[in-house]
């Protein structure tokens, strides 16, 4: 963080209300690494919760008191406003860095920040029951340069402002403020009818000033964005020991409730054997990974980004590095000799649980992150979201050769892929392989449709719970 910059101007949670900020300065206090990535991990949870009530089209108020949940739950300290405001702010220029690199990133962060200020932009005049003092101290604070409507002006104008829907009754009109602003900044309120133009001006009260402030912040964001995706790579490559790599995988952390942990059996065994992925690729993967050990067993290998995506949900779900190494080398030998795959592939392997090079530990890829890769190259690639990157035809297909469901949930599946809500048509199947999962004991369904790993393991509960069989998640077992 920039050690030269000033600390950001008051803002009106200051005062006991919401908390708002435009993110103008670059804060100057020091982190530890650990702050960094605890931080930036607590703001990505509440801006994909917020991506995911919008596909879901939640209902305002539910939107609100969730949104207001996980504020609570990630961007609030216990110790003090200012330490909230210090994770707030700090949460918001990390994730800055870390999804300034493409343009799928950026539009992606834009969207999520967006949402968040208009919350608590509109939380400010809710928190002041309608009274827009908290409002127009934070116009003030932020230097928004709004022309107000005179006395005589507005008087002038009552009939038509006061024609406008949702507009101020006459008794409220004659203590509401309208402020004057060019038609082009008020697209939105002009689209919806909820401002009076004329000569090439928007009249607009100043509680519905929300959506320009929320258009200026977008806008102000935006170039931001543009301008950090310039120095990015010079900045990873000096911190490359450091925050580096935290950044560049900071968009594909997995966020859920609690990583995703191995599955074992009633002994406490891990239930993901080399002897017992090809029961379970049928009865409980969803469909991304179907496809990928589909196409190993076919193949009888996988390309790079194929191996990495594959082996490292196989690592989330339990599989050990030797049953993996084990699993990994009777596909491959079919085409190979043992000598050759250990000298091609089981360092890969290896690195990927963490015993070879950095030692790192990886974790799964997420729904996201899966997504937004890579297309895979059609016939001899298998990585990637066939809701994503598969035409309708060879997902409709498709679906039908695993027989999915009825024709009317093949097409509903189908029509949430055109409508790109590719996460939503994954949920739609695991709903139709597990008709009553939300009835069935000790599923878990919070993150099917965000993680494969999490698909995988609501899907394996079910069927125990079914089947009357005891499973557990490592770490969630009773003492």
């Amino acid at each position: 963080m920039e050690d030269n910059a000033v600390p950001p101007p008051p803002i009106p949670g200051d005062q006991g209300g919401p908390h708002v900020d435009m993110y103008l300065v670059t804060p100057s206090f020091e982190l530890s690494l650990d702050e960094f990535e605890e931080y930036a991990l607590a703001r990505l949870k509440v801006l994909r919760i917020i991506e995911e009530m919008k596909t879901r089209n939640v209902p305002p108020e539910n939107f609100r008191s969730a949104l207001e949940t996980s504020i609570k739950n990630n961007l609030t300290s216990a110790k003090s406003a200012e330490e909230s405001k210090k994770i707030d702010v700090a949460s918001h220029f990390i994730l800055r860095a870390a999804y300034c690199r493409t343009e799928d990133l950026r539009r992606w962060f834009i969207a999520q920040e967006g949402r968040l200020f208009r919350h608590r932009l509109e939380g400010i005049v809710r928190f002041n029951s309608g009274n827009v003092s908290l409002l127009r101290d934070f116009l003030e604070r932020n230097e928004f340069d709004l022309d107000r409507v005179t006395r005589d002006e507005k008087e002038r104008l009552r009939q038509n402002l006061q024609s406008i829907p949702g507009s101020p009754n006459p008794m409220e009109f004659n203590v509401t403020e309208y402020c004057k602003v060019p038609f082009v900044q008020a697209l939105e309120l002009v689209k919806k009818r909820e401002c009076y133009v004329e000569k090439g001006f928007a009249y607009v009260p100043l509680p519905n000033i929300v959506s320009i402030v929320c258009e200026k912040f977008r806008a102000s964001l935006s170039k931001s964005l543009a301008l950090a995706s310039q120095v990015f790579g010079q900045v990873a490559e000096e911190e490359n020991s450091r925050i580096g790599p935290l950044l560049k995988s900071m968009n594909s952390q997995y966020t859920g409730s609690g990583a995703p942990s191995a599955i074992t059996d009633a002994n406490g065994e891990n239930l993901v054997t080399a002897a017992t992925v090809d029961a379970l690729a049928a009865q409980s993967m969803p469909l991304c990974m179907q496809q990928l050990h589909s196409g190993l067993k076919r193949d009888h290998k996988l390309k790079h980004q194929g191996r990495l995506q594959f082996g490292l949900f196989l690592k989330g779900a339990g599989m050990t590095m030797d049953e993996h190494l084990l699993f990994f080398q009777r596909e491959f030998t079919r085409i190979m000799t043992a000598e050759q795959f250990t000298k091609q592939y089981s360092y890969s392997i290896r690195h990927m649980h963490g015993k070879e090079g950095k030692r790192a530990s990886y974790t799964p890829y997420t729904c996201t992150k899966i997504i937004f890769g890579n297309a895979p190259q059609a016939a001899v690639e298998h990585h990637g979201c066939p809701y994503k990157h598969y035409d309708d035809q060879n997902l409709s297909a498709l679906l039908t050769k695993l027989n999915i469901g009825t024709i009317s949930e093949r097409d509903a599946i189908l029509s949430l892929k055109k409508d790109g809500h590719f996460q939503l048509a994954c949920q739609k199947h695991f709903e139709v392989k597990h008709p009553d999962a939300k009835h069935a004991e000790g599923v878990k369904l919070d993150d099917v449709g965000n993680h494969p790993n999490s698909w995988f393991s609501a899907s394996v509960s079910y069927h125990n719970s079914k089947a009357g069989v005891s499973s557990a998640v490592e770490g969630e077992k009773e003492l």
